[in-house]
C-alpha cells in the first residue's frame, strides 16, 4: 500500500542569520512555525567558503529543541559525523559527489541513530543518487551551486525535482523527502512544490524579514494555495512530523 505524501516542511537557513546573536536567532525559528532549522557546514575545500563547526551546532541545540538539519559541504565528512551527531544534529546530509564514500557514510550516519540526507549539486546527474534512495530520509536537490548564500535560483533544477518525484512514486518503500535549497524565495518555493518538492530551505527570504513568523506563514500559505489551485497537490499541505 502506498503511504500518503509527506507534509510541507519549512527550514530557515542559519547561514543568513545574525551570527552575533545566534542563540536568539535559533529561538526566533522556534517561535516562527518552521519545522526545521537548516545549518550549512562548509570546509573551504569542497566549496570555496568556510562557515561554522560542531561548536555552533551545539550552541544552537542549547537554544532550541527544533529539528537540526545539518548539511555537510565537506570533502572529508567521515571525521566530522560523530562530532556533529554529538553536538545535537538530527539529520546529517552528505554529497553524492563524494562518489565511492557515499555508501559507507550513509551507513555510519544511520548507525548513530539519526536521519541521513543525500545532496546533489546542479551540474551532477540525478542518476547518481538513485541507488541510495531506499536508504536515505532526505534527498537535497541544490538549486544553486553551493558555497555562498544569496545566489539566484537555477530554473533547470526543476527537472531534477520532477524526476525525483517520479522515482519516489514508483516504489512505496521509498519515502524520502525532496528538499530544495538555494535562491528559495516564496515564488521559487511555489515552482519547486508544483514540481514535487516538500521541504524548503530558505535563508535570506526568511531571516532577512523582520517578522520571521509572518515570512514562514506567507511561504507556507503560498505553497498551500498553489498546490490546491493546481488540482493535483504533490504533498500534504498541513504541517506534519519530521
Amino acid at each position: 500500500m502506498v503511504r500518503s505524501p509527506p507534509s510541507v516542511i519549512i527550514a530557515p537557513s542559519l547561514l543568513a542569520a545574525n551570527f552575533g546573536r545566534i542563540e536568539n536567532e535559533a529561538r526566533r525559528v522556534s517561535r516562527s512555525g518552521a519545522e526545521w532549522l537548516h545549518l550549512d557546514i562548509m570546509d573551504g575545500h569542497f566549496v570555496p567558503n568556510i562557515s561554522f563547526g560542531p561548536g555552533m551546532v551545539k550552541a544552537v541545540r542549547t537554544a532550541t529543541d527544533h529539528f537540526l538539519d545539518v548539511h555537510l559541504m565537506c570533502s572529508a565528512p567521515d571525521i566530522l559525523l560523530k562530532q556533529f551527531a554529538d553536538s545535537g544534529a538530527d539529520q546529517l546530509t552528505i554529497h553524492v559527489e563524494l562518489n565511492d564514500l557515499v555508501e559507507g557514510l550513509i551507513w555510519k550516519i544511520k548507525s548513530m541513530g539519526i536521519k541521513a540526507g543525500l545532496a546533489i549539486n546542479p551540474p551532477t546527474s540525478l542518476s547518481l543518487v538513485r541507488r541510495y534512495l531506499d536508504r536515505i530520509d532526505t534527498l537535497l536537490i541544490m538549486t544553486v551551486n553551493p558555497g555562498f548564500g544569496g545566489q539566484p535560483f537555477i530554473p533547470e533544477t526543476l527537472t531534477k525535482i520532477e524526476l525525483a518525484r517520479q522515482w519516489r512514486g514508483q516504489t512505496s518503500g521509498q519515502r524520502f523527502r525532496i528538499q530544495v535549497d538555494g535562491g528559495i524565495t516564496t515564488e521559487r518555493a511555489i515552482e519547486c512544490a508544483l514540481s514535487g518538492a516538500d521541504t524548503f530551505v530558505s535563508g535570506t527570504s526568511l531571516f532577512g524579514q523582520h517578522n520571521l513568523k509572518a515570512a514562514v506563514r506567507k511561504m507556507r500559505g503560498s505553497i498551500t494555495r498553489a498546490l490546491q489551485l493546481s488540482g493535483n497537490p504533490t504533498v500534504d499541505t498541513a504541517a506534519g512530523s519530521v
